[in-house]
Formats: C-alpha cells, structure tokens, sequence
C-alpha cells in the first residue's frame, strides 16, 4: 500500500518511513525541506497547498508533524499542531485514504494534574502550556472527523520518545550536559519512556487494524524511572555528573539555554501513563526494554558524534 507521513523527514517520521519502506510499502510524505530520493515534498501543512496532492492514493496517512517545544509562539503552535492536521485530514480525504492515524501526546493529560496509571477513560485537561493545549485541541480535530465520518481516524499518545534520533529526550540532554545547561529537579519527578522502535510497531498496528479506529491509544514502555535515573544514562555516557536543582532555578536555566521554562513543569510529573490498551487493543509489547533502548542509543550518539 502507499503510506503518506507528515513531517516524513523528522525523528519519528523517518523512522516510520524507514519501517514501511523495510516492510515493501510506498512511502512519500512532506516536510519543510524536500528530498525527491524519499518522495518527500516540502510544505507547510498549516496551510492549503501542492503537497497535499501527494497523499493521492494513500492508503494511510500519518500525521507526525508538530512544534514540540515549549518556546514557539502561541499562533505557530497552532497553526502547526492543529490547523495542519485539519490540512492532512483534508488530504487524506480527498485522495482517499482509508485510515488517520494522529500523533498526539501523553501531555494531553495536562503536565501535572492527572492520576497516577491514568488511562484513556481520564479526560484531557488544558494547563496554558503551549504544547499541551495545542494537542488537546488536535484530539478535538481528529476526534470530530472520525465522528462525521470524514475518514477513520486513530489518535496515537506517545510517552517520552527517546532513541536514536530524538531531539528533546536524546540530543538535547546529552548537549545540555557537555554545555553544563541541564539539569533534573530536586523533587523527583518520573520518566515514562518509550524507545522509539516500540512506538512504531504499535503505530503500525494501530493503522492496520479495524478495532483502532476511533480510539485513543497510550503507547509507553509500561515503565516509570525517576528523572535522575533515565538521565543518569546520559550522565554516564558524557562522563558529566547530573545536577539536581530546584524547580524555580531549573525553570531558569531551561529558559536561559532555550528550551523553555515550562518543561520544568513537565519534569515534576510523579503520574505515569498505563499502556494496558494497546496491549490488549494492538496485540503490542514493548520488545526493547530500557537497558538495550540506552544501548542502542549510546551506539547510535557515537556514530553521530554526539559523544
């Protein structure tokens, strides 16, 4: 079949495209920049234009592109995160997709306020966080097309991507460390990390089968780790040790190095996400655990030269 992914040239989108092509799908997509050897178009997807016509004839179409940031403009992260899935559900539709799948977030749930376990049944909360809000208001987007019967459509929320690749949970905490600009709060706070490979399997049986249609599925490892343990791999990888601040010097220095005020906020979290759906719903495990996830990792920041 042909599979059409936004933001094709990203972290999860190309490791998405890489899984389809390996399984002897088509794949093309659109991104910022254009790569003809990948089929991939450039475009905006926040607004109407040529690269919509790329996803003629996909069967499914995957909408990883977003901002996923906490420092972007208010109306950027909007136009990203929601008017361009409206776009790419619009794409999808006229070049007659059977299946959206949308990249939402465990945020959605709010970064602090949410019990511990939570699951789909929990509804969604708004904080004023840019990312959060956008991605609550995208589940809204997706949910309503799937509802008027526009396209089937199923809502992926993904844990703390980490892995090869990924920008906020593997390249910026190895840099910031180097640069001596991360840190972890004194108060803990936990991890629910999802080792990028385990993602995609899910995301490809999310897009496959029937029953996910119209849900909301959870995908994390099933694991919760204390910030200073996940980061402490990094620690051990760059040879720095792991500074421990309080929230409101963590929340400064964040924002001094860029990255933005309020992922201290997120890094308080002590609630993780139950994934007990996409087990049961996709048939799903997660078949790369922490230990051979940081591996991997670590090999592929060698070759990079991230180390």
């Amino acid at each position: 079949m042909k599979v059409f992914i936004t933001g094709a040239l990203g972290f999860i989108g190309s490791t998405l495209a890489d899984r389809y092509r390996g399984l002897g799908h088509q794949v093309a997509g659109v991104d910022r920049a254009a790569d003809a050897s990948l089929d991939v178009v450039a475009g905006d997807v926040s607004e109407v234009g040529a690269w919509q016509e790329a996803a003629a004839d996909a069967e499914v179409v995957i909408n990883t592109a977003a901002l996923v940031n906490n420092t972007s403009p208010w109306d950027e992260c909007w136009a990203v995160n929601v008017m361009g899935l409206r776009r790419t559900i619009d794409a999808a539709v006229a070049g007659g997709a059977r299946r959206v799948v949308h990249f939402s977030s465990v945020r959605a749930f709010s970064d602090e306020d949410f019990p511990d376990g939570v699951d789909e049944q929990h509804p969604v909360r708004t904080d004023g966080h840019r990312y959060v809000d956008t991605k609550v208001a995208s589940e809204q987007v997706a949910l309503q097309a799937h509802a008027a019967e526009e396209v089937e459509v199923t809502v992926i929320r993904p844990g703390d991507v980490y892995g090869p690749g990924s920008v906020p949970w593997t390249v910026w905490p190895i840099l910031g460390l180097r640069a001596g600009a991360f840190a972890v709060p004194t108060d803990g706070g936990v991890f629910s990390p999802v080792y990028v490979d385990n993602l995609v399997d899910a995301v490809v049986a999310a897009a496959d089968k029937p029953e996910a249609a119209g849900q909301v599925i959870i995908v994390t490892d099933g694991v919760a780790i204390e910030n200073r343990d996940f980061f402490g791999h990094y620690a051990r990888m760059t040879g720095v040790d792991l500074p421990e601040l309080a929230h409101d010097d963590l929340a400064a220095m964040l924002e001094a190095a860029g990255v933005g005020a309020e992922t201290a906020d997120y890094f308080r979290r002590t609630g993780t996400y139950s994934s007990a759906k996409a087990r049961r719903l996709l048939d799903w495990s997660p078949a790369v655990d922490l230990a051979e996830g940081m591996r991997r990792t670590e090999s592929w920041a060698r070759t990079a030269g991230y180390l």
